[in-house]
């Protein structure tokens, strides 16, 4: 993979991992203020599938090495 692909990807994860801690950040925010349930259950969906995505990021910048 070249070196401008690379950099891509980890500037492609490190915002993902900021958008996953501004999520998580909302989330308190939101059952600090007694929030609807149902509007705190689909932030953490929408956290979760965050992750999932940094997930499949993180794994195209460190292929599986077969020993």
């Amino acid at each position: 993979m070249a070196d401008q692909d690379q950099a891509e990807l980890r500037l492609r994860a490190a915002r993902l991992r900021q958008e996953h801690e501004d999520f998580d950040t909302a989330i308190n925010a939101m059952i600090s203020t007694g929030c609807d349930a149902l509007q705190v259950q689909r932030m953490k969906k929408k956290k979760l599938a965050i992750k999932d995505q940094i997930s499949k990021v993180e794994d195209q910048i460190i292929p599986d090495i077969i020993a």
